[in-house]
Order: C-alpha cells, then structure tokens, then sequence
C-alpha cells in the first residue's frame, strides 16, 4: 500500500465552475510556518531605525496534492519548510524597509517564484509596537495567474 493514496481526481468540468479559493482548499495541501520570530530592521519612525523589531511571521503555502504526493517518503518530493524559513531570513538581510506592507509583498511574491507553490497567506506583526496592544501588522492573499 503507498504511503499517501492518491485523492480522487476532480472532474475536469468541476474545476471550470469552481472558484479559485474553493479550488485551493480542495484540490491543495496547505503547508505552513507559525509563530516564527525574526529580529527586521522595518519601520518609518526614526525610533524604529536605531534597531531591528522583533517581528513574528506567519505563512501558509498552498501546494497542489498533484504536485506534493510523495511516493517514498522522501523530503525531496515535498516542499520543505527549510525553504520557508530561509526566505525570510534571506529577505531580512537584504537590509532594512520602511513598511511592513512592503516586506509581506516581496515575500509573497518571492514564495510565489517556487514552482510548487500555487498560493500564498503571509502576515507579519510587530508584537513591540504599542504597549498597550499584541501587536499591529500586515496579512496578504495571494495566488498565481494559472491562466497566463
């Protein structure tokens, strides 16, 4: 018996009536990162350019099961988590941004650049901002054009 039993097929005809976000969750693994915290040089204020922020990223990647079925239980068939982490922090280095906003884009759109990846929700919080609130941030949906 294989490790993962392929899910049904959906009916061609199926997949052109439905909509994109209802594609996603039935025909995509979600594969996610929670809670990770990063010291980012990010902010507009002055205060905020004396030193990084922490700053705590959530991602969720959205992976056709076509394309993350793995056969022989092997990391290499999958997309690893080590990639997740690793864009951030790749990005973090590059140096410092004004806008949270700003660093949520580039993100997704850099996770959006691995050929599995059909879909990315990515939110950022900046948990030391206001003592008097968890945090403020940014969260962004984005999918890629499969019709182009």
């Amino acid at each position: 018996m294989p490790l993962n039993p392929t899910p049904p097929k959906p009916h061609p005809i199926a997949l052109q009536v439905l909509d994109p976000l209802t594609d996603l969750a039935l025909n995509c693994r979600r594969i996610f990162l929670r809670d990770f915290i990063v010291p980012v040089n990010i902010g507009a204020h002055a205060f905020e350019k004396i030193q990084a922020q922490r700053v705590i990223f959530n991602v969720e990647l959205f992976v056709p099961y076509a394309l993350s079925m793995p056969e022989t239980d092997q990391l290499s068939e999958v997309v690893d988590y080590d990639f997740v982490r690793e864009i951030i922090k790749k990005r973090v280095a590059t140096g410092h941004v004004e806008l949270q906003e700003t660093l949520c884009d580039d993100l997704a759109t850099r996770f959006l650049a691995h050929p599995q990846v059909r879909a990315v929700r990515l939110s950022s919080c900046k948990p030391d901002v206001y003592p008097d609130s968890a945090g403020v941030g940014v969260e962004v949906f984005c999918m890629k054009d499969l019709s182009a």
